[in-house]
């Protein structure tokens, strides 16, 4: 477990700083999304977790401590988790339900730009693509698994604090690519200046990118106060996980020109700005609604037996298997009928 790990994280303050550098949105930003979502959960939810809230929202930018150069083994590994730049793999109609098909994909895309294109080649990886939403749903499965274990363990009349510490954790670990995945910026080529054709003049100074989530985030004060009167019922409780987080990821990404458009305008270093205000409010507050509406549905999964699958996924005869990502694909998930008793 994450025992070590979760007595450090527990003896943060909350000042606690990340370097500087723009990774995600800031540390008050993420605080307080992890914060409103727990907040936010009702009472056939998870509610054990609203005793470790400030573990998760103190614990909210850890995921960003991963991707520093003096690490580089977990650098590599965690940086694509943090982006989706889309229109970099535009080719791809719909996104693979496996982590490793959608690699493959990309190497085979860059394969066959190596001898075009050399310089778009370059950036076919998930280093220029970003899996984003892969990070979420691996880490919603995470909850729901241990979830269950929680469930079993309370069956038994054992003591359940560990672990449901080590999942406040797992909480805020998925949550901070929920986070992430709202900012209009982590969606997008555009994340760090705009690429390529700039017909409107929009800047191309990486600065741009902790202008919006870190420094206006820190001019207006963000509070819990402002995102929760915008998150509305608990949603994302029926169709498929990871179809839900790709319309997520997709509507953030409406937003990208506006960040732009704003920043052209002055008004991300005006903090009585309404319209700036205003996308920090509902970006900011998409991500606790969209982190509490996931805890939730991974606790009702939890309650349902495990699906019983007559074939294993990794074995080369079961029907759909890949030869080349070694297993069977994702098949689309299940949707809690109700909301079962806590």
């Amino acid at each position: 477990m994450f025992k070590h790990r979760f007595l450090w994280v527990a003896a943060l303050s909350a000042s606690f700083l990340l370097p500087q550098t723009s990774y995600g949105w800031g540390g008050r930003a993420h605080s307080v999304i992890d914060q409103t979502a727990i907040d936010a959960i009702p009472t056939d939810g998870p509610v054990f977790l609203k005793q470790h809230a400030a573990l998760i929202s103190q614990s909210a930018s850890i995921p960003d401590t991963w991707r520093a150069s003096s690490e580089p083994f977990s650098k590599i590994a965690e940086d694509p988790n943090h982006g989706w730049f889309r229109e970099q793999f535009a080719f791809m109609k719909i996104p693979p339900r496996s982590r490793y098909e959608f690699i493959l994909a990309l190497y085979r895309e860059h394969e066959r730009l190596l001898a075009t294109n050399p310089a778009a080649a370059s950036r076919m990886n998930v280093r220029w693509t970003g899996t984003l939403p892969y990070a979420v749903v691996e880490g919603y499965g995470h909850l729901v698994a241990d979830m269950r274990l929680i469930r079993e363990m309370k069956a038994k009349s054992l003591n359940t604090n560990t672990l449901e510490t080590d999942v406040a954790f797992m909480v805020a670990w998925m949550g901070h690519y929920v986070g992430d995945g709202s900012q209009p910026l982590h969606v997008t080529i555009h994340h760090d200046g705009w690429v390529g054709p700039n017909p409107k003049n929009y800047t191309r100074n990486p600065a741009v990118h902790g202008r919006f989530e870190s420094r206006y985030a820190d001019m207006i004060a963000l509070d819990e106060a402002d995102l929760l009167p915008r998150l509305g019922a608990v949603a994302h409780q029926n169709g498929d996980v990871f179809n839900e987080v790709i319309s997520y990821l997709d509507r953030s990404h409406q937003d990208v020109e506006k960040v732009y458009a704003l920043d052209k305008s002055g008004a991300l270093d005006d903090p009585k700005n309404p319209k700036a205000r205003e996308l920090i409010y509902e970006r900011t507050a998409a991500a606790a609604a969209m982190l509490r509406d996931l805890v939730c549905r991974a606790w009702h999964e939890s309650a349902l037996p495990p699906e019983v699958n007559n074939s294993d996924p990794t074995n080369p005869s079961s029907p759909g298997y890949d030869s080349a990502t070694g297993s069977v694909p994702a098949a689309l998930a299940r949707a809690p009928a109700s909301s079962p008793a806590n």
